[in-house]
């Protein structure tokens, strides 16, 4: 089959693998449809996260069960499927709390030995305890196929980002971040019932998605800037509730900064530079609290997936870029050169 490589920073490329194989009797193989580009990818293409050359890429997918191991008792060949990007057992006792990103029997897609989600087909470590089964007529909807893809992360993540900041009805939220997740966020946030929703970016194709996705007010400012345009659009207060989506020391800051006392910040942004942003004597004097992490999505996939199919919420103008699995390669220059917001690979 073809699947998706990295060589090197920026050799990315799509090549002849062995075709996945049930392994074990937990596994299942899925025959994937949609897969996509996370802008947590670019880390890998710029190389600033390891990876042997060879390696697999991809944690993002859903597609049709075609093969399922002989313990595997709440799948079938021919189901729909979406998967989060981590597998989990599902019975371990992070997962039985909740926190399927720590199960210990847990991994991520792409990691030396496994598939990864840009590519024909995968192989999926406990497929029960992993897998969402999808209404099967969804897979000849395309707009409706795009929309519950981004179960398998954005949306997941985004919600974790909302409820770590304590979006609720009333609330005023402030969202740090432009990318796919921020603007997940804001759509998170809207559904939480959050009365205010600022939307802080600079570019304004992304902006109007926000705008589409509830935001109020957009600050197309960075730093000090942005800090005074929050503060002056909250009367001198800030936020309740703070998502940092982006991961850089100043991005943190910046959500520490625009945070009301007594407020929270939600953290998804995977942390990369030499510095946090953070200062805790100020959030300790502010009572500021810090919460999120890796977003456990295949526990909120069950949550969010009726609201995705009824049209409550529609999260698919994230993607605007569509490539072939031979067109993924493209699909991470134009995301690492910003001329595309998130890119969705078909395999039809």
């Amino acid at each position: 089959m073809r699947a998706t490589t990295i060589h090197a920073p920026f050799d990315m490329r799509v090549t002849d693998v062995p075709e996945p194989i049930v392994q074990l009797p937990t596994d299942a193989v899925v025959r994937v449809l949609r897969a996509c580009i996370c802008g947590s990818d670019l880390w890998a293409y710029r190389g600033e996260a390891a990876r042997q050359p060879g390696q697999r890429i991809g944690h993002e997918f859903l597609g049709v069960v075609e093969e399922t191991g002989s313990a595997v008792g709440t799948l079938r060949r021919g189901d729909l499927v979406v998967a989060p990007f981590m597998w989990s057992d599902g019975t371990c006792e992070y997962c039985a709390e909740g926190l399927t990103t720590s199960c210990v029997h847990g991994g991520f897609w792409g990691s030396v030995g496994y598939d990864g989600g840009q590519g024909e087909a995968v192989r999926v470590p406990f497929a029960d305890g992993t897998l969402v089964k999808l209404p099967g007529e969804a897979a000849s909807d395309d707009h409706l196929l795009t929309g519950l893809l981004t179960l398998s992360d954005v949306l997941g993540t985004g919600h974790h980002a909302a409820l770590g900041a304590g979006a609720r009805p009333g609330a005023t939220v402030a969202v740090v971040g432009d990318g796919a997740v921020g603007l997940c966020a804001v759509l998170a946030a809207k559904r939480l019932g959050a009365e205010r929703i600022i939307a802080l970016g600079r570019h304004e194709a992304r902006t109007d998605i926000a705008r589409r996705f509830g935001a109020t007010d957009v600050v197309a400012a960075r730093g000090e800037e942005a800090v005074a345009a929050v503060r002056e659009l909250t009367r001198g207060q800030g936020a309740h509730a703070v998502v940092e989506a982006v991961g850089t020391e100043q991005s943190m800051s910046t959500a520490v900064n625009i945070t009301r006392d007594g407020g929270a910040i939600g953290f998804v942004g995977v942390p990369h530079g030499s510095g946090t942003g953070l200062d805790l004597s100020v959030m300790f004097d502010r009572n500021i609290a810090l919460r999120g992490g890796v977003a456990p999505v295949r526990t909120y996939i069950p949550e969010l997936l009726p609201d995705v199919l009824n049209g409550t919420i529609d999260p698919s103008p994230v993607f605007d870029m569509t490539v072939d699995i031979e067109g993924v390669p493209d699909g991470y220059r134009a995301m690492d050169e910003r001329t595309a917001l998130k890119v969705l690979v078909t395999n039809d």
